[in-house]
């Protein structure tokens, strides 16, 4: 069973790199229990494998090159982001039922709040369509490394928006984001912590508070 465990306050993102890899590798070594990390980031953007650079259009936060798949993404305030530190080896050693679990889990947190989460065809994401188009509500990028998990997902809860428009999210063109408050959902990060949790135990079993 993973603990489960919340980062008060913003952590700088290098700081939680740092903490994964340590934490990963000693998962692997079988010397720590899995984890469910859910922090906040001071406003940033990370740059994963296939991140093009045109993609940066305006680089007003600090950018950070990252391990993770994926493309251009933004972090910060009002944004639940959930590193996974999990032995895939002993969840069936399927990177991409993984992926798929992941996607299933925050679109049963999001039906706890009313909103219908949705997967596009060659879009990575949850989408909601809303107001005549469709915007990206949550993201994700993952990593994995000796059959051991990281990275994750992000969930806006009520970020600024506005922070989005320095990049080409997830290199998607022609498509935006929303939020839970954007959408008017009024809910607080602990509020939709605990959808989160509640999903994730239907999704990948319970996990005990660290």
């Amino acid at each position: 069973m993973p603990l489960w465990q919340v980062r008060p306050g913003f952590l700088p993102y290098p700081e939680a790199v740092d903490f994964m890899e340590k934490r990963v590798a000693a998962i692997a070594a079988g010397e720590a229990r899995e984890l469910v990390w859910l922090v906040e980031h001071p406003p940033i953007y990370t740059a994963g494998t296939s991140a093009k650079p045109e993609d940066l259009l305006e680089a007003r936060f600090p950018v950070f090159k990252t391990g993770r798949g994926g493309q251009y993404t933004y972090h910060g305030p009002g944004q639940r982001v959930v590193y996974l530190m999990l032995d895939l080896k002993e969840r069936g050693g399927d990177i991409r039922a993984y992926v798929r679990s992941l996607e299933e889990w925050l679109i049963r947190a999001l039906a706890r709040f009313g909103v219908k989460g949705e997967l596009r065809e060659g879009r990575v994401g949850i989408w909601v369509a809303h107001e005549g188009h469709e915007d990206k509500i949550a993201a994700l990028g993952v990593r994995v490394r000796h059959w051991v998990s990281f990275h994750g997902i992000s969930l806006n809860v009520a970020p600024d928006l506005g922070h989005f428009t320095g990049i080409v999210p997830c290199g998607i063109r022609g498509h935006g984001v929303t939020s839970l408050a954007d959408l008017g959902v009024k809910a607080s990060m602990a509020e939709a912590d605990a959808a989160l949790r509640a999903a994730f135990t239907e999704v990948f079993g319970a996990a005990e508070e660290a």
